[in-house]
């Protein structure tokens, strides 16, 4: 039987990383086609420059069973509006348009809970999206642009992951820099403790986008994060519990930090990641419920622990 060949568009990144180490499992031939040149190089993938917003150059010389579209501009703050949509929009125009000149009908698109918008209201997969920036627009018009390619093709599969914060090994995101800041002895809590950050660990993601594709449904939602909607403070005391019993937290009023952070806000390039619009990114809930995993009797609850010791292992205790 002919090896399928896999696509991995953004396979550089954090996540794309970690999925192709996983399907190297799966005895197919593996192309990563990034703009960026991959922090590491995995033996069996075949690694090609590309840019998403233009692959009219971009050929595959063997038919493609299964595409993965992971290539966003996603980090907030940190771009100008239209590089959003330059990227994450055009980028699902081009690669659905591959995918139908390689004779793909196997599509898995990676798009964010931040279609929900922010509040501290539960949302599942059947919640209406109401995004409020232009990171979760763009990604709301990705994937309707997804959902235009999928009723166009009879025999199509579509999957819509919508994570949550993505944690693990070489993620350099939110969750890092807590552990950076834990490491120096505190953490400040901007203004209240209790704001829900919903959460998964990369490896149980990709665990249940391959569930989401085994099923084969002709087209699949799901969102990516656990049962247990975690507060800070509990994503703060379980990091204390697994690495860092001596650092302290404290509570801080609202404004105290967000002046404290614009002060500092220089020192985000060495690693504190202090920047006043994350400071008000922590005081407003992503609620989210993994209802699709759920029913499907995935591993959604008590994840949080046991994540973080897996991670700390990977990475010699230190999360970076």
């Amino acid at each position: 039987m002919a090896r399928e060949t896999i696509v991995v568009f953004g396979g550089a990144g954090f996540i794309g990383g970690h999925l192709l180490r996983r399907l190297l499992e799966e005895e197919a031939t593996l192309i990563c086609a990034d703009i960026r040149e991959p922090s590491e190089r995995l033996p069996g993938v075949q690694y090609v420059l590309a840019d998403v917003r233009d692959l009219s150059g971009f050929r595959v010389d063997q038919p493609v069973s299964k595409i993965y579209n992971l290539a966003a501009v996603h980090t907030t703050p940190g771009h100008e509006p239209w590089e959003y949509y330059d990227t994450n929009v055009r980028g699902a125009v081009e690669i659905t348009k591959f995918a139908d000149q390689a004779g793909c009908s196997n599509i898995t698109f990676t798009s964010s809970i931040s279609v929900y918008g922010p509040d501290e209201t539960a949302k599942d997969e059947s919640t209406k999206p109401t995004p409020n920036s232009d990171y979760g627009h763009s990604k709301l018009i990705a994937e309707s642009v997804h959902l235009t390619w999928l009723d166009k093709n009879a025999s199509g599969q579509l999957v819509i992951v919508r994570p949550a914060v993505v944690f693990g090994k070489g993620e350099g995101g939110n969750f890092t820099r807590l552990a950076r800041m834990l490491e120096k002895g505190f953490f400040f809590y901007p203004g209240r403790k209790d704001t829900i950050k919903s959460c998964i660990f990369v490896g149980d993601l990709i665990e249940w986008i391959l569930e989401a594709e085994r099923v084969n449904q002709k087209k699949t939602v799901l969102n990516g994060a656990y049962t247990n909607r975690y507060t800070i403070e509990e994503i703060v005391e379980t990091f204390r519990e697994v690495a860092f019993p001596k650092a302290r937290a404290f509570l801080v009023p609202a404004e105290v930090l967000k002046i404290v952070a614009t002060a500092l806000r220089p020192l985000s390039i060495v690693g504190l990641g202090i920047h006043p619009d994350r400071v008000n990114k922590l005081m407003v809930s992503t609620n989210i419920l993994p209802s699709w995993a759920e029913e499907r009797g995935l591993a959604t609850k008590d994840r949080l622990k046991i994540a973080l010791t897996e991670w700390k292992a990977s990475t010699d205790g230190r999360f970076f």
